[in-house]
């Protein structure tokens, strides 16, 4: 990982959105990304697996569902800019207003509607 392939990575809108979720959250579906981006499924899952690509998020299938994380083998300087990132967008409007889509999403955090 460098700073560049990182900052080109985080550079489109949709893919620095997911990445903040995913910081704040941990583990999410792809349900689950869409419903709090309010966007359709292949274009999060094309932005996701750019950032896969880019080593920043790893996937896991369980069933028929697949699971982003961030990787946890990122190097610290890259973790601390996702912070200072999700710091910083943590009042923005779009970033709020994912943040409570995915909050007042049913069946959370069991997955019960979007994910049996």
């Amino acid at each position: 990982m460098t700073p560049i392939t990182l900052f080109k990575c985080l550079a489109d809108e949709t893919r620095l959105r997911c990445m903040v979720l995913l910081h704040k959250e941990g583990k999410l579906c792809v349900c689950e990304l869409t419903h709090a981006l309010d966007m359709l499924q292949p274009k999060i899952s094309r932005h996701l697996g750019q950032l896969r690509q880019c080593n920043l998020l790893l996937d896991s299938r369980e069933g028929q569902w697949v699971y982003y994380q961030i990787n946890p083998a990122l190097p610290a300087w890259a973790v601390d800019i996702l912070d200072v990132a999700a710091k910083e967008l943590d009042g923005e409007h779009t970033q709020q207003k994912d943040a409570d889509r995915l909050k007042a999403m049913e069946g959370r955090p069991e997955m019960k509607r979007c994910c049996n």
